[in-house]
């Protein structure tokens, strides 16, 4: 599919939106790495195309999420800018116009789930999850495989893609026990028609580049060759560095090119990473020279030196016996049967507890999925959420996928027709992904809201 050589570029710095003037998440981030990179005369070379972003469209953005109560009220115009550019360039991939591509873009995004009522991590809308959904809607993309590499677990771009069969997210970040969200165990392993299609590999403080690309050796590629994905996203968090103010990894520049290298990643999207001056300058270059095929051995940062970190030998015998438990449950993906306690009925329910740690919001959600022999299913999400001592908004969402059965859209729509009538809702919606069609409700106005891509 991508014969040409070029590697595919797009800065965003986002120069109007922080979440304040000292915060880790701001546009610094990228001003240092885009003067090294033209510096080192990196966007000289044949090998390297840089495109200018663009937006995506409110329908992009419902086509994935249940914005509430809508998108324009949870979106500015620097997140439909890094969304745009993580579909721009993934356009120009399957084209074939490109090889490959690195969105170096913020806001970033992989903390935001499916159901979104403010900010948490830094997140708003899920830039790699939106990319992905075009793909599919557009052009007809089925298999995707998502790899993680932030130091903090993915638990957004988790949630989002739990029952889905065909996207494979994988995650290596800190243990959760360590570091924000808290997520990302062993045991989260994906939906009851998804199972082991959610792969998470929880790292101990201090994990240094040989244990990471031993896992990628012998867990990760492994898993990809089985997989076979028609496209591969890098969620690339870069706060594994080792002078990252939120991680306490030890990974290197040169070990997130040698990552890249092996992944070969279709696009790489630009996630954490807060060490400005000392990591990112230096890990971008070793991607993007990664990407491009290119030698990235004198990519150093000025205070590292071989040998520098070491590993205790009982935190390699973890990874390996880790990367080992993990290989055996993706080989019985399809040999496990869902937790009985969770299905009544048609259905599987499972409850979850939502903190927006940006926005101080407490969310409560229950989530079903409909279990249908013919189609994944589609799902169904009652979401309150507490903004605050003065107000809960309570909403219903109903989402139908890609694959999904006749059977299982007319249910679907006949429950969101049955539930406008329901005033225990403020807002009802209907995410049709099959027919490419999204529906929203206020049963305050009366009023919908329809878009068709």
């Amino acid at each position: 599919m991508n014969k040409c050589k070029k590697t595919g570029l797009i800065f965003f710095p986002a120069f109007d939106w922080a979440i304040s003037p000292t915060h880790p998440e701001r546009e610094e981030r990228l001003l240092y790495t885009r003067d090294q990179i033209f510096e080192e005369g990196i966007m000289d070379l044949p090998q390297i195309e840089e495109y200018k972003p663009s937006l995506a469209g409110i329908h992009d953005v419902a086509r994935l999420h249940f914005c509430v109560p809508t998108v324009e009220k949870q979106t500015t115009e620097a997140h439909l800018i890094a969304a745009g550019a993580a579909i721009l360039l993934s356009d120009k991939i399957v084209s074939g116009e490109i090889k490959n591509g690195f969105a170096l873009v913020r806001p970033p995004g992989h903390h935001a789930m499916r159901v979104v009522h403010g900010n948490r991590g830094f997140c708003n809308i899920n830039n790699e999850a939106i990319m992905v959904d075009h793909l599919r809607s557009r052009h007809g993309l089925k298999k995707i495989a998502i790899i993680d590499t932030d130091v903090h677990h993915g638990d957004g771009t988790q949630d989002i893609f739990w029952h889905d069969p065909d996207v494979l997210f994988i995650s290596f970040h800190q243990d959760g026990r360590t570091l924000y969200p808290g997520t990302g165990y062993t045991y989260e392993l994906g939906g009851p028609r998804a199972y082991a299609r959610t792969i998470n590999i929880p790292l101990q403080p201090g994990t240094t580049d040989e244990s990471l690309l031993y896992v990628v050796d012998n867990l990760i590629l492994p898993i990809l060759k089985d997989f076979k994905p028609d496209f591969i996203v890098n969620s690339a968090g870069q706060d594994n560095h080792y002078t990252d103010p939120l991680g306490s990894m030890r990974i290197t520049a040169n070990g997130y090119a040698a990552l890249t290298e092996k992944l070969r990643p279709d696009l790489a999207v630009l996630e954490g990473g807060y060490a400005i001056e000392t990591a990112l300058p230096y890990v971008n270059m070793g991607i993007i020279l990664a990407l491009a095929g290119l030698d990235y051995s004198g990519v150093k940062e000025p205070d590292y030196w071989p040998g520098r970190f070491t590993e205790r030998p009982d935190m390699k015998e973890n990874v390996e016996r880790l990367a080992d438990e993990l290989l055996q449950r993706w080989e019985a993906r399809d040999r496990v049967s869902p937790d009985a306690k969770r299905i009544s009925g048609n259905y599987y329910t499972r409850d979850k507890h939502i903190f927006y740690d940006t926005d101080y919001i407490e969310e409560n959600q229950t989530e079903q999925l409909r279990l249908c022999d013919d189609c994944p299913g589609y799902l169904l999400i009652d979401s309150e959420a507490n903004h605050g001592y003065t107000r809960s908004v309570r909403v219903l969402c109903v989402s139908v996928p890609h694959a999904a059965c006749g059977r299982c859209r007319e249910e679907a729509a006949e429950l969101y027709e049955r539930s406008k009538k329901d005033t225990m809702y403020k807002y009802i919606y209907l995410q049709n992904k099959h027919e490419d069609i999204f529906y929203s409700y206020s049963t305050d106005s009366h009023n919908e809201w329809r878009s068709e891509g």
